[in-house]
């Protein structure tokens, strides 16, 4: 999407939509499971695990669920043995699409992914196919009311931010991508409303997408791949003008 807050809202009205079948707490469980894996189940030295607990709490996960997500990264648990892939691919009119899958079974993941791809309008490529058009960064959205952009600017960038942009009633400062949690805290502990952290894959430039239909198909391509079970994320360098949103 062009601005942070479109995609923020189709992103958020899915995330709705899979907390009422349970999808969402799933699909954090997993990333608390990996991140503890990774780097071990202390927040304090594991900014991974921190950014998946702050996005597990504002999704009102049961502590009892993140606690034992993350017994289950550090072996406390038993728990199944979830692996990363990322697959990557092409939409309708060349949109580029990055799909992160945590999963037990390579295999199933590969065929959904491919199928959603195959069945809308979409292509499933090799790896590097369409990553070179994103950078992964750190994400951090701070709302807009009542803050000085100067001043927030120089708060970010002495907190070792890259650049804020200001875009539909919102900031989004960018961070080198290990630096996100790292900001975001000094940015809280100035005062800033923080409303969003994340690590996430920004595209370098976008698709315009002009006409409803075409909408429909890149919506659609995105939703059927952000439905697997087994996917984590999604990302697209696609942008829908707000009234085309507004018809979808």
């Amino acid at each position: 999407m062009a601005g942070h807050s479109k995609w923020s809202n189709i992103k958020h009205r899915k995330g709705a939509q899979d907390a009422k079948r349970g999808k969402l707490f799933t699909k954090l469980g997993k990333e608390l499971t990996i991140a503890a894996k990774e780097a071990g189940g202390d927040p304090n030295f594991n900014p991974r695990l921190r950014l998946a607990i702050d996005k597990a709490k504002a999704a009102n996960m049961p502590k009892d669920n993140l606690e034992r997500a993350i017994k289950k990264g550090t072996g406390e648990l038993d728990g199944v043995d979830y692996m990363e892939i990322r697959y990557e691919g092409y939409g309708p009119e060349g949109t580029a699409f990055i799909v992160e899958v945590v999963t037990d079974n390579k295999n199933r993941s590969a065929s959904e992914v491919r199928t959603a791809f195959s069945r809308r309008n979409g292509n499933l490529g090799t790896d590097g196919a369409v990553s070179w058009m994103f950078q992964r960064k750190g994400e951090i959205i701070v709302a807009s009311e009542g803050v000085d952009a100067d001043e927030l600017m120089m708060a970010a960038l002495e907190a070792g931010a890259e650049d804020v942009k200001e875009e539909d009633g919102e900031f989004t400062v960018l961070t080198d991508s290990a630096e996100c949690n790292t900001v975001a805290e000094e940015l809280k502990k100035a005062g800033y409303n923080v409303t969003e952290a994340e690590v996430a894959m920004i595209p370098d430039n976008k698709v315009q997408i002009t006409d409803l239909d075409t909408a429909k198909k890149v919506m659609a391509l995105y939703e059927a791949l952000d439905d697997l079970d087994d996917v984590n994320d999604v990302y697209s360098n696609f942008d829908i003008s707000d009234e085309l949103l507004e018809q979808l």
